[in-house]
């Protein structure tokens, strides 16, 4: 069985939108892409490298698939050479105008799709950008690890790692660290349900029971 991997950059207030550059995705009018440049020193790249060491598969949602195809198969260094002989997986509507190498359309039904790829043996899936497709598989409980480059910045609006559709789980850190700039590099493993307890001891008193009655 293969993990599903999604590995973002993510602002403090949860934005992913355009990391790279400011032309890199400016959709409903994001003023701040390439807001991750002034951060990188050599443990965030160290981070990227070891991201990459290991075989994998892309699973990209169109628009990063997009950005990617007209920008990696015309570069020469380590993400380029890791990039463009992996299979790419995308979810798109378009499928006749996959023209990056290795590239294979996930179908019409996309969470059956990677459901199905998750149960094969081969490289694991790693999700790059593809904030619509991390939420998708978020819902269905498809992601395995979600491995985050907190940066310490507020970006306001922009397309999002997380919304209200994830379905709920529990998720451990298994290794964290912090760059000279203040990025939080974090791995998380899902870890099973949701446990939940109480703080709250002794009877509840009439103030608490006319509080609850008044919220319902």
């Amino acid at each position: 069985m293969r993990k599903i991997i999604a590995a973002t950059f993510v602002s403090l207030d949860g934005v992913m939108q355009a990391p790279g550059g400011p032309e890199e995705d400016p959709v409903g009018g994001f003023k701040f892409g390439g807001w991750t440049f002034h951060y990188f020193d050599e443990v965030g790249g160290a981070a990227m490298e070891e991201l990459f060491s290991k075989p994998f598969a892309l699973l990209l949602g169109r628009r990063t698939y997009d950005i990617f195809a007209a920008y990696w198969p015309y570069q020469k260094d380590p993400i380029a050479d890791a990039f463009n002989p992996a299979t790419k997986y995308v979810a798109t509507h378009r499928s006749d105008t996959l023209a990056w190498q290795n590239t294979q359309w996930l179908g019409e039904d996309i969470v059956a799709a990677v459901r199905r790829l998750r149960q094969e043996d081969g490289p694991d899936l790693l999700i790059q950008g593809s904030a619509d497709l991390i939420q998708t598989l978020l819902a269905d409980g498809l992601i395995d690890e979600i491995r985050l480059m907190i940066f310490p910045l507020l970006l306001g609006k922009g397309k999002r790692l997380f919304d209200d559709s994830a379905m709920p789980a529990a998720f451990k850190l298994i290794k964290s660290q912090t760059s000279s700039t203040g990025v939080i590099i974090a791995t998380y493993q899902r870890a099973g349900e949701i446990k939940v307890g109480s703080f709250v001891t002794g009877e509840p008193s009439g103030a608490e029971l006319e509080r609850r009655k008044n919220w319902r």
